[in-house]
């Protein structure tokens, strides 16, 4: 069993499984409009960002970027079936983030403990209000960069289309059912294989 995920982890991860199966064999999008976006920031609230002040078209931007590089980070593994034939460019994936990441003020602020050199961070800059766009693109930026990247897989059950932290070394699927769907997925092909006449 791994360590639970850093909070940008969760907040990348969650912000790529906005793009789910709909049930129905397409893809839905939960953060199609305002109401979506404002729903699933409230479900974050360790963001501590206005979803009322965002612009979903940007927090979408956001998420292509991710999703692009969540691809680039699995490989060898293939992508997410969602939109591995409608990927952005790295290099466009990686403007849109760094970009999106900028959009709040930050200053360096210096730390020096008693027993330790000092040390420079960068802060939000007083009075500056959170940006969703800039959080988003910070909490990818982090993930991308730390060692919970190296955990990402895209699952591959039938009709999935979501990224997955693989948590310990025999996990295939993002969730119990979707390993269930993989196995009579398997379980019909073969049947379909020892059923066709010999040549």
């Amino acid at each position: 069993m791994q360590d639970s995920p850093s909070r940008d982890a969760r907040i990348a991860l969650d912000l790529a499984l906005t793009v789910r199966h709909d049930g129905q064999g397409g893809v839905a999008d939960d953060l199609a409009d305002p109401a979506g976006l404002t729903a699933w920031v409230r479900a974050h609230p360790d963001l501590a960002a206005d979803a009322e002040a965002a612009d979903p078209a940007a927090v979408r931007d956001v998420r292509a970027a991710a999703r692009a590089l969540f691809a680039r980070a699995v490989r060898p593994g293939e992508p997410s079936p969602a939109d591995a034939a409608r990927l952005l460019p790295v290099p466009e994936a990686l403007r849109r983030l760094n970009e999106a990441a900028a959009r709040t003020p930050t200053v360096p602020v210096l730390h020096w403990a008693d027993a330790g050199a000092p040390v420079v961070r960068a802060a939000p800059a007083p009075g500056a209000r959170p940006d969703l766009t800039a959080a988003l693109a910070q909490a990818v930026i982090g993930f991308l960069a730390g060692p919970d990247r190296q955990r990402l897989r895209a699952c591959h059950a039938p009709r999935c289309v979501r990224y997955l932290l693989k948590d310990h070394p025999r996990q295939e699927w993002c969730k119990p059912s979707c390993g269930n769907r993989a196995r009579v997925a398997r379980h019909q092909q073969r049947r379909r294989r020892t059923g066709e006449p010999r040549p």
